[in-house]
């Protein structure tokens, strides 16, 4: 029997490539909407869902996947010799390949100014429906759901005719934590929105920001994962300008000073080592707020972290480049700072 792929994408980078690659393997593609619409402009073949299901897209397309002859498809246990049955009774095809991602609620709500019926209109209901549906039958199904995917699945199909099974199981756990995460966006949303304050249960979710050579000892493993929709104000936001890949206990150390600093509005300097506060100053420039965080205790600041509240200028660069720093986080560094500080071994955020 020729295998079926479902694809339907909000995101469509490299679906083409990946549809035609599909089509070449010998699967019969089935779509909806704008994803049917760009296959069958790029000459690939394809086939409609409604088509499949014999039952129009209706209510401005909130409901056209939702419907037994695709998830029947989807779900069905093809060794079963029952779901056969009922298969061949309903007249419901294997669905061998689901390729789905979602309405883009996260970039949504990131907008300014967003409104709640903006936002409402981007969760997606039948895409997280399809996807957790396959995911669950990945004994029978491949999954589908990130785009750089997309040639690893084609080259295992073409290598061993199929998507391994360990692969498939991958590929489904990449599904859960997806849909996961695109939950918890969706009820912190809705939890705001509703003004609640203290749910009965709070879901957050974190996407990795790097892997790290080691943790708080070198013996431990450690990665770091920063929230999507958090604080632009935090080390997870910060971009490194200079110096080598930061650690664990410098990432650490770092937030523990940004923290600090951040309770400031007059120009205000920190200095944090393992973990404590060595020294935090204050005054009317950032050079003289160094200068006082740095007389608190001129030892232990050596080889420590330093955030400040205001741009590092040529003055203050000058002052930071007499000693030894792991870090030096600010909201800004003049070009002259920037070349001090970088004329020595120093990461600079």
């Amino acid at each position: 029997m020729k295998k079926r792929a479902l694809i339907s994408v909000s995101d469509k980078s490299g679906i083409v490539e990946f549809a035609r690659n599909l089509q070449d393997l010998g699967y019969e593609l089935i779509s909806t909407g704008g994803t049917k619409t760009i296959l069958l402009e790029n000459d690939i073949s394809v086939k409609g869902v409604e088509e499949v299901t014999g039952f129009p897209e209706i209510m401005e397309g909130r409901v056209k996947t939702l419907h037994p002859k695709i998830h029947g498809g989807l779900l069905a246990k093809r060794d079963v010799e029952g779901h056969r049955k009922q298969m061949e009774e309903q007249d419901i095809f294997p669905i061998d390949l689901v390729c789905v991602n979602l309405y883009p609620f996260q970039q949504t709500i990131a907008k300014p100014n967003v409104s709640e019926e903006e936002a409402i209109e981007n969760i997606d209901i039948g895409g997280p429906t399809m996807l957790r549906a396959a995911a669950k039958n990945h004994k029978y199904v491949t999954v589908v759901v990130d785009s750089q995917d997309y040639d690893q699945v084609v080259n295992e199909i073409k290598a061993n005719g199929e998507a391994p099974e360990l692969f498939r199981k991958k590929l489904a756990a990449k599904v859960f934590r997806h849909t996961a995460a695109y939950d918890a966006y969706i009820s912190q949303f809705m939890t705001d929105l509703a003004g609640e304050e203290s749910p009965e249960a709070m879901t957050v979710t974190y996407e990795l920001k790097q892997t790290l050579r080691y943790g708080e000892n070198p013996h431990q493993k450690a990665a770091f994962y920063k929230q999507p929709l958090g604080s632009e104000y935090s080390v997870a936001m910060a971009r490194q300008l200079h110096g080598k890949e930061l650690s664990y206990n410098n990432i650490n150390d770092a937030n523990a000073a940004l923290q600090i600093v951040k309770e400031f509005d007059q120009p205000a300097a920190v200095a944090v080592k393992h973990m404590n506060p060595c020294g935090v100053g204050t005054g009317e420039t950032i050079e003289a707020a160094f200068s006082k965080a740095y007389e608190a205790d001129s030892t232990s600041i050596f080889g420590g972290i330093i955030a400040l509240n205001r741009a590092v200028d040529e003055e203050t660069a000058a002052r930071l480049h007499e000693i030894f720093l792991e870090i030096i986080i600010a909201p800004a560094f003049t070009d002259r700072a920037m070349e001090i500080l970088t004329s020595k071994k120093i990461s600079a955020c």
